[in-house]
């Protein structure tokens, strides 16, 4: 009798701002994995938290229906317990593409570790780590890696027009303000004045209770994949081009006037220095499966500063992280296997730890 098939969970929607992202990020993912070897249980999570099973979507993906830009949240409600244990006979792995909060920031990590299942990417903390950008720039400068100058704001602890001005004084303007625990650059605004600044920061504030305030750089934007357990591979650099003032929401997925560069134009040295420290940070922040490292380049001043790290970067066809693997010889659907087969090392390895003393 042949091995059943494994069990792939892809989870995508979720409870963030980011969930329209992660339902086109679904629908190319559902897509490109290959049925020979996966049994797919496709499983949205509406904006209410709900959990809906839509097989119908995977079988009409197998039939090579073009389901449009994204994958509806959509049929019969399932308990999160059961339809991620499944009947027992097929191994499991979970594959969340929950973009943001509640799927990004380590808490549906921590619920798979509970349920002592296999998933895809980094584990609760890192996960939670390179979410916050705050505690991350704290890591980061702990661990030596150069980046941008920054201030943090706490609603209910910090001063908002008494940390402004700080930043106005200690960074200048104009400034980048960002919701610490958010991606896709959701609430991200550049202010160029103090009242700018005031409204960015309120702006921020909708989406998370702690606000990072960046010096603002004239810098080229650079991103390195990195894919791997503990030594890890990188990819060749891209570079964004912007068709805004920065790399915004409506850039990266509704204008799509930003310019992708793969491989970027840089010298030999440069693209070493990168990939090097993109692998030097996915290891401080303990990260494992798959990360997206995101670098400004000074080209004559500073050189390379870490910008963020995202944990579960965007997986399209056409998204950057995948399309910096294909320009370094990983096909799209081979990145989705490779994930896996890293997901079940880590899983392994975490399942062998002695709970004896």
């Amino acid at each position: 009798m042949s091995s059943p098939l494994l069990r792939l969970v892809v989870l995508y929607g979720g409870v963030s701002a980011e969930h329209d992202v992660s339902r086109i990020t679904a629908a190319h993912v559902l897509a490109a994995s290959d049925r020979s070897k996966y049994a797919l249980v496709p499983i949205g999570i509406a904006t209410d938290g709900v959990w809906h099973r839509n097989d119908a979507a995977a079988e009409a993906l197998a039939a090579g229906d073009d389901l449009g830009n994204s994958l509806a949240v959509e049929g019969p409600v399932v308990n999160p317990i059961e339809v991620i244990a499944g009947d027992g006979a097929a191994e499991t792995v979970v594959l969340p593409l929950l973009h943001g909060p509640h799927g990004e920031d380590g808490t549906v990590q921590g619920m798979l570790e509970l349920l002592k299942v296999a998933y895809v990417g980094c584990g609760v903390l890192s996960s939670s780590l390179c979410m916050d950008k705050g505690m991350a720039k704290e890591v980061a400068a702990r661990a030596g890696i150069p980046q941008c100058a920054w201030l943090t704001l706490r609603h209910g602890v910090d001063d908002p027009a008494a940390t402004a001005a700080r930043a106005v004084a200690e960074l200048g303007l104009p400034l980048f303000v960002k919701p610490a625990n958010m991606g896709s650059s959701v609430g991200v605004s550049r202010a160029g004045s103090a009242e700018e600044l005031d409204a960015a920061i309120t702006e921020a504030l909708k989406y998370d209770d702690t606000v990072v305030i960046e010096e603002a750089v004239t810098a080229r934007e650079i991103e390195v994949g990195v894919l791997g357990n503990g030594v890890p591979d990188t990819t060749f650099p891209g570079e964004i081009r912007p068709g805004s003032d920065f790399y915004d929401y409506e850039d990266k997925y509704i204008t799509g006037a930003a310019q992708l560069v793969i491989p970027a134009e840089l010298s030999d040295d440069a693209i070493a220095e990168a990939r090097e420290l993109a692998a030097r940070v996915f290891v401080a922040y303990r990260c494992a499966g798959m990360a997206r490292v995101d670098f400004f380049y000074e080209e004559g001043g500073r050189g390379w500063l870490l910008n963020e790290v995202n944990t579960i970067p965007g997986f399209t066809p056409a998204s950057m992280y995948p399309k910096m693997w294909e320009a370094t010889g990983v096909e799209y659907s081979d990145l989705i296997d490779r994930l896996v087969e890293l997901a079940r090392e880590t899983y392994r390895r975490r399942s062998s730890f002695s709970i004896e003393h």
